[in-house]
């Protein structure tokens, strides 16, 4: 990867719905060059997909939660397959740690929260954290 590369990349993280001449333009190639750049960024994994950001109170997720989440004994891979089947769980990680996972859960209510952490209450121990608001909202690292 080379600087044009990060610059595509940076460019891409902004809007990435970029036209390919505009890409292109502000990347100072030609079209035919960006879009091999961009076969070639895919191909070898670098760009794994365009995703569209959301604002989740626009459409009723008044609620954003981080649940820390530690598995009772034996029962870790039942608490993964949970969290992988409720769809108010948004992201997920499996950390190191006193807690197995860290979730993030959406909901539009607090009793719709309880109702989601009561899928989880018989197979782990949860501590909820209320978002409050984002900071620092998903960013790329630096590229060089």
């Amino acid at each position: 990867m080379d600087d044009i590369d990060r610059q595509i990349l940076t460019i891409l993280a902004m809007d990435a719905r970029i036209s390919l001449k505009a890409l292109s333009a502000q990347a100072g190639l030609s079209s035919p060059s960006t879009s091999e750049r961009l076969r070639r960024l895919e191909e070898n994994g670098a760009i794994q997909g365009y995703t569209l950001n959301i604002n989740l109170q626009s459409i009723g997720y008044s609620f954003q939660s981080l649940v820390r989440i530690k598995p009772l004994p034996g029962m870790l891979k039942k608490v993964e397959l949970i969290l992988q089947q409720i769809p108010e769980v948004i992201e997920c990680d499996k950390v190191t740690g006193e807690d197995c996972f860290i979730a993030r859960l959406v909901s539009r209510s607090m009793d719709q929260l309880d109702q989601v952490l009561d899928k989880l209450a018989e197979h782990a121990q949860c501590n909820t954290s209320i978002v409050k608001n984002t900071p620092v909202k998903r960013r790329l690292p630096p590229l060089a």
